[in-house]
């Protein structure tokens, strides 16, 4: 089954609401770096947020950077998405060890860390970017995206965020959602909103049972009820090509490259965000060396 997400508003017109499937794309992200089931759930969260945030910014070559350093020893999250909601990410260290809030629950929490922040970078296709940073909440991702969009945004916002790592250590689901109040918005939707959250429960829970991104909405939404604007297939897309590795090679300048070149082997340079590996051989080196 391909991932997908789906936008939908309330039907008071009060609350703006998506969810998503991405149970494939956190796969593959599991696969490209060799994850352990820590990382596996952060990450996977992390891509998960960053696709829903993506894809609402209708920017046509627009892109969104989401990147969460939380002191904790994964390192660094980093995750970007496409207009569209597709995504590519890397974390610093893939294989970190097994941490559990009890028994069969992983503390996505310890693994992140909390001494930190959580930066959006927003590329609108204008002059500058973007960018607001706030201090990790929980370093559970969904709480902290939450926290974002209160104190950076000042958007009433609930993100609710979920990874499912089997024993094996595959990914059997992945999903989530996010609900932001419009201005004028009133207490009794508030009200009514908390209760569906509450009622709906784990994001895991609802996808191991078989819901869609379609019935998550409608659960979260409760007694508001929901009305579907639209659906967008999304995965894990990365860019990289031979030309964007060749601009950053000739970056690195002239001193480093001859460097690289006195060595006389064959160079590789590997994706940070895929499996790709782009080689560079001492007469291509020299080549980027003649362009200087």
């Amino acid at each position: 089954m391909k991932d997908y997400l789906v936008r939908g508003m309330s039907l008071d017109g009060f609350v703006k609401a998506v969810a998503i499937r991405s149970t494939e794309m956190v796969r593959r992200a599991a696969g490209i770096h060799g994850t352990s089931p820590n990382a596996t759930a952060a990450l996977g969260r992390a891509l998960t947020a960053c696709s829903m945030m993506g894809n609402s910014q209708k920017v046509e070559g627009g892109s969104m950077t989401l990147q969460i350093r939380g002191g904790g020893p994964i390192g660094t999250i980093t995750c970007v998405s496409d207009a569209e909601g597709n995504v590519r990410g890397c974390v610093t260290e893939p294989r970190v060890p097994l941490a559990e809030k009890y028994p069969g629950k992983l503390d996505v929490g310890a693994t992140v860390g909390t001494d930190g922040t959580l930066t959006v970078i927003r590329d609108l296709q204008m002059k500058e970017p973007y960018i607001g940073t706030t201090k990790l909440v929980s370093g559970e991702i969904g709480d902290d995206v939450t926290a974002y969009f209160a104190h950076s945004e000042q958007t009433p916002t609930a993100c609710g965020l979920g990874v499912l790592v089997d024993r094996d250590q595959s990914v059997r689901v992945a999903g989530g959602y996010l609900l932001q109040l419009l201005p004028g918005a009133p207490d009794e939707v508030i009200d009514t909103l908390e209760k569906g959250i509450q009622k709906a429960g784990a994001v895991t829970a609802m996808l191991d049972a078989g819901l869609t991104p379609e019935d998550i909405l409608g659960q979260v939404c409760g007694e508001l009820g929901v009305t579907f604007l639209e659906t967008a297939e999304v995965g894990y897309k990365c860019y990289c090509s031979r030309e964007r590795v060749t601009r950053a090679l000739i970056s690195l300048g002239r001193e480093e490259l001859t460097e690289i070149r006195q060595e006389g082997k064959t160079f590789p340079v590997e994706c940070q965000f895929c499996d790709k590996t782009y080689a560079f051989t001492p007469e291509d080196i020299a080549a980027l060396l003649e362009k200087i």
